[in-house]
């Protein structure tokens, strides 16, 4: 330590100040690093299932720690006998509720309840893969319901390939969209 009678030379106080910037960089990268592992995650969308509210491309902040899936999150999907990648769905039912999905008005109702989709783009017409099922069910407990908000263009729990979720497989919630800076902000 210096006394307060010393003075440093100019190169010995740049060099102290450079130690002093990298320790705070250092300390920096660390707290980001343990925050994104034990909190959350960034993760990028690929594909066009959750347009108009997100887009392939997209980069979002995911909430992992802690996380129960409720109706209505968006979430991201891990299931590798489905699909090696990450998918993006939105939470339609959790364990315990029933799904009914009325393909001739394009409605889907949750425990009789008809859902109130503001986010939706366009009407959701009738299943066009083989795959894709008219759907009447009780979510098992611990399992999750999932639609695309692209419903047209959408493999999700419809489609009996990977049907109801378990809650092991969400990796977690999409609460922010990060990237690109035009879309910046909270998903809702």
């Amino acid at each position: 330590m210096l006394r307060p009678e010393e003075k440093l030379s100019g190169a010995e106080a740049v060099k102290l100040d450079l130690y002093f910037w990298l320790q705070a960089l250092v300390m920096a990268l660390v707290s980001l690093i343990v925050v994104f592992t034990l909190v959350g995650r960034i993760i990028g969308v690929d594909g066009t299932s959750m347009i108009p509210t997100l887009r392939s491309s997209d980069m979002v902040l995911l909430q992992s720690l802690g996380y129960e899936p409720r109706q209505g999150d968006v979430v991201v999907i891990t299931k590798d006998s489905f699909m090696e990648q990450s998918i993006v769905k939105r939470v339609i039912a959790v364990g315990g509720q029933t799904v009914e999905i009325d393909y001739g008005a394009g409605i889907v109702y949750v425990d009789g309840v008809a859902l109130d989709e503001p986010y939706l783009g366009e009407r959701m017409e009738p299943p066009y893969s083989m795959y894709m099922t008219n759907h009447s069910l009780t979510v098992p407990e611990g399992s999750v319901f999932v639609m695309g908000d692209n419903r047209n263009n959408s493999t999700d729990s419809r489609d009996i390939r990977l049907g109801t979720v378990d809650e092991r497989y969400v990796l977690g919630r999409a609460l922010f969209v990060l990237l690109p800076l035009r879309d910046i902000g909270p998903i809702r």
